[in-house]
C-alpha cells in the first residue's frame, strides 16, 4: 500500500492523525501548509489525502484540485471544523470521496480510510454501459411493454376513453402523456388532477369549476379542469378514490358532454378525451358496491394493464441507465454503473416500481463512492430504505455527510434534497438542526 497524506495545521490535530493511523497500520506523510503539500503532491503519488479545510492562504479545496489533477482516482478525505454549504458544494464538486466534521471521532476516521482504500479494490470491474437507448418517455422493451406500445399505438389517434390500471410508481401519467402527445388533440391542453389528494367536498368545483358566492370563499369566479382542457385531454388519477356521490356526477359528464359549474343555472358544452387511472381493482370496488358499474362500464372502453417493475426484469438496466444519463447530466456528475450494480438493481423487488428505482439511482448519483455503482453501494442504499417504520427514521442513524452531500449536489434546495433522500422536509430540516449543518 502506497502511503497517505495528511495536511492539517494544527500540530496536535496532526499528530494525532498520524498516530492514530500508524497504529491501524498505514505508512503516513504529514504536512502542516498548502505549500509542502503541494510539493509533496507534485513528488509523489498518494492514493489518498486527508486534508483540513481551513489552512492558510490557500485552503484544502487547493489540495484537492491538486491531489485529483496528480492522480485522477486519488480519494480525499476533506476536515473542518467550520464548513460551510459553499465549501462542502466545493467540495463535492471537486470529487472529494468523504468529509469529516471536527471534532471527530478518530474511529469515524480510520472507517473511512478504509473506505477508501477499499474503494480500489473494485476499480478494475468494469462498466456495464448500454448506448443507443431511444430517446423516449417510457423506457421499455420487455414482450409486456412491446403489447402495451402496440395497444397504445392504435388507441392514441382516436378519441376512445381509457383506464389505465398499474400499482403505485408503474408510470400510469407517463403513458397517459403519451397518449395525448400521439392524438390529434396533442397541441390543446393536458391536465392532470389527482382524484385522491383533493377533498371530497372540493373535487366538484376543482373539476367543474365554481361562480363567485356559490360557496364560502368563492369571491371570483373559478374555471375547473374540464373547461381549462377543452378539446384537449383529461387525465383523472386514482379515480378508485371518488366517493360515490361525486362519481354520479362525473358519470352525467361523461354521457351529457356538458359540465355545471356550481351555482350557474345552466350547463356547459365540453369536449375533452377522457383518460383515468388508479392503483386499486375497479373489478373488485365494483363488487363491493364501492364504484358505480355504469360509471366503470363508461370509463372501461380501452384497458391498459401495466406491469410492475418486478415483472419486467429485462427493463431494469434500460432504465438505470436513462436515470443514470439523466442525473449525471443534471448534476454535473460522472457516475457509473458497474457490471455488480447492475445485477443488484436487476434483483431487487421493487416494491416502489420505477418510480423508487429512478429515486435511488439519483440518490446513487450523488452519494455512491467515487462515483462508482456497484453491488455495495445497491445493497447499501436499499438497505437504508428497507427495514424502517417511517420514512422519517430511514436517516435517522444515517451519517450527516449524506444530507451534506444531496443539499450541495441540489444547491441547498431542501425540497429536493428530502425528495432524493427519501424523507419528508420537516424531518429534513429537523435532521439539518439536528446535525447542526444550518451553522
Amino acid at each position: 500500500m502506497q502511503r497517505l497524506l495528511v495536511v492539517e495545521d494544527d500540530s496536535a490535530v496532526r499528530n494525532n492523525i498520524v498516530t492514530c493511523l500508524e497504529l491501524e497500520g498505514f505508512q503516513v506523510d504529514s504536512v502542516g501548509t498548502t505549500r509542502e503539500a503541494l510539493d509533496r503532491l507534485n513528488a509523489e503519488s498518494y492514493p489518498i489525502v486527508l486534508s483540513d479545510i481551513y489552512l492558510d492562504e490557500r485552503t484544502g479545496l487547493d489540495v484537492l484540485r491538486a491531489a485529483r489533477t496528480a492522480r485522477g482516482d486519488c480519494a480525499v478525505i476533506l476536515m473542518s471544523g467550520r464548513g460551510s454549504m459553499e465549501t462542502v458544494m466545493a467540495a463535492t464538486r471537486g470529487g472529494a470521496f468523504d468529509y469529516l466534521a471536527k471534532p471527530f471521532d478518530l474511529d469515524d476516521m480510520v472507517e473511512k480510510v478504509r473506505r477508501a482504500v477499499a474503494s480500489f479494490d473494485v476499480l478494475e470491474e468494469k462498466e456495464a454501459r448500454i448506448d443507443d437507448i431511444p430517446e423516449t418517455d417510457m423506457i421499455g422493451s420487455s414482450p409486456q411493454m412491446v403489447e402495451i406500445f402496440k395497444t397504445l399505438a392504435k388507441v392514441a389517434p382516436t378519441d376512445a376513453t381509457l383506464l389505465i390500471e398499474g400499482e403505485t410508481g408503474t408510470g400510469k401519467e407517463l403513458i397517459a402523456r403519451m397518449i395525448h402527445r400521439f392524438s390529434k388533440r396533442s397541441e390543446k391542453g393536458f391536465v392532470a388532477v389527482d382524484c385522491g389528494s383533493i377533498p371530497p367536498s372540493l373535487l366538484e368545483s376543482e373539476l367543474f369549476g365554481a361562480l363567485k358566492g356559490s360557496f364560502t370563499g368563492a369571491d371570483r369566479d373559478r374555471v375547473g379542469v374540464f373547461e381549462a382542457a377543452n378539446n384537449g385531454t383529461v387525465f383523472l388519477d386514482e379515480i378508485g378514490d371518488i366517493d360515490l356521490n361525486f362519481q354520479a356526477k362525473l358519470l352525467r359528464v361523461l354521457q351529457e358532454r356538458e359540465i355545471r359549474p356550481l351555482g350557474s343555472p345552466r350547463g356547459k358544452p365540453i369536449d375533452v378525451r377522457i383518460v383515468a387511472a388508479t392503483n386499486k381493482n375497479v373489478r373488485q370496488l365494483v363488487e363491493q358496491g364501492k364504484f358505480r358499474e355504469d360509471l366503470w362500464f363508461r370509463l372501461d372502453v380501452v384497458r391498459v394493464e401495466l406491469p410492475s417493475l418486478r415483472e419486467r426484469r429485462g427493463d431494469v438496466p434500460l432504465l438505470a441507465q436513462t436515470f443514470l444519463d439523466r442525473y449525471n447530466e443534471r448534476y454535473g456528475m460522472r457516475a457509473i454503473l458497474t457490471e455488480s450494480g447492475v445485477r443488484a438493481l436487476d434483483s431487487y423487488t421493487w416494491p416502489g416500481n420505477v418510480r423508487q428505482l429512478q429515486h435511488m439511482i439519483e440518490r446513487l448519483v450523488i452519494l455512491a463512492p467515487q462515483g462508482r455503482i456497484d453491488e455495495t453501494a445497491v445493497r447499501d442504499a436499499i438497505a437504508d430504505g428497507e427495514g424502517k417504520e417511517s420514512l422519517g427514521e430511514t436517516l435517522e442513524d444515517a451519517k450527516a455527510e449524506q444530507i451534506r452531500k444531496v443539499l450541495a449536489a441540489t444547491g441547498g434546495n431542501k425540497s429536493k434534497a428530502s425528495k432524493i433522500l427519501g424523507i419528508e422536509r420537516k424531518t429534513l430540516y429537523r435532521l439539518i438542526e439536528r446535525f447542526g449543518l444550518d451553522r
